[in-house]
């Protein structure tokens, strides 16, 4: 297997967009500066929270490079180079190989519904067309689709760059048997924060997160804490951000965190439909509670 040693709090950056609908390249700038500055320990860019759906080819590698350029090596960056179609999968992901990103994030193929044979062929075709480490991203809600247990670790041990996995089907269960079973260095990974400390304790290596979006500090020393252990310090901060973690959630993701980067002042509150601004009552929970916690 491929050495691959990130671990920790990983980021799944949002996608600033101006007014008149383009990429806000100065707020994206800043930040990614606002994560090198405050501990966050690998950037995936193009991901769901990245409203990456809404993005073209052209600007998922604009985004992709201008990472690369901005962190400079300094930490990890990992590509969301996804797609239904195998063959698209492959052009998106040798475009970010090429670009030098350090992984990338592939998705379970969404809206077909593979078989476990076809899902195993999907991700076994496209470790062959590329040598750049692969991360699996399992997220069944959204892709109507699941990569299996059996299915993970097969292709873990059959093929030097898959490295891990982004396990988001919300079933702590799941990474306990993807922690007994997996080989040596393959990386688990939740995808979702809530679940991400009580996975770190039993043996995970961090979380690509959304709320690292807004308390990047605290975010990271929560992984750091579960994954050495401290319980004590877990569960200080986990129930300091559980409702903000919940209310990150209120509606779909990206809607809630780029609505708190507004309010944060970190970007504006634009979005690509078909995402669209909170309803008014959602709006006035979340930021009461970033309030509350002295985000805002």
């Amino acid at each position: 297997m491929q050495d691959f040693n990130l671990t920790g709090s990983i980021v799944a950056i949002a996608t600033p967009f101006k007014a008149n609908g383009e990429i806000d390249v100065d707020a994206f700038d800043h930040l990614i500066d606002f994560h090198l500055e405050n501990g966050t320990d690998g950037i995936v860019v193009c991901g769901t929270t990245g409203e990456t759906p809404a993005l073209t080819g052209d600007e998922d590698a604009f985004l992709i490079e201008r990472t690369v350029k901005k962190v400079g090596g300094k930490i990890p960056v990992i590509a969301g180079s996804g797609s239904n179609s195998t063959e698209e999968c492959i052009r998106y992901s040798r475009k970010a190989e090429a670009i030098g990103v350090d992984a990338v994030l592939v998705v379970g193929p969404y809206y077909n519904k593979p078989t476990e044979k076809g899902m195993y062929q999907h991700f076994a075709t496209v470790a062959d067309a590329i040598d750049v480490p692969i991360v699996l991203y399992n997220v069944p809600s959204r892709t109507g689709s699941n990569i299996s247990v059996d299915t993970a670790i097969k292709l873990a041990n059959n093929f030097d760059n898959i490295v891990g996995i982004k396990e988001a089907s919300g079933d702590l269960t799941l990474f306990a048997e993807l922690i007994a079973k997996r080989p040596e260095g393959f990386k688990i990974y939740s995808g979702d924060d809530f679940l991400s400390a009580p996975a770190n304790l039993i043996g995970a290596d961090g979380c690509i997160s959304v709320i690292a979006n807004i308390i990047p500090q605290d975010f990271a020393k929560l992984m750091k804490d579960s994954m050495e252990g401290d319980v004590a310090e877990v569960n200080k901060l986990f129930y300091q951000y559980r409702d903000l973690m919940d209310l990150l959630f209120i509606e779909s993701n990206p809607i809630p965190v780029k609505t708190a980067l507004a309010a944060m002042g970190l970007l504006e509150e634009e979005f690509r439909l078909p995402m669209c601004t909170m309803e008014d009552a959602n709006k006035e929970l979340l930021l009461n509670e970033m309030k509350k916690q002295g985000i805002i």
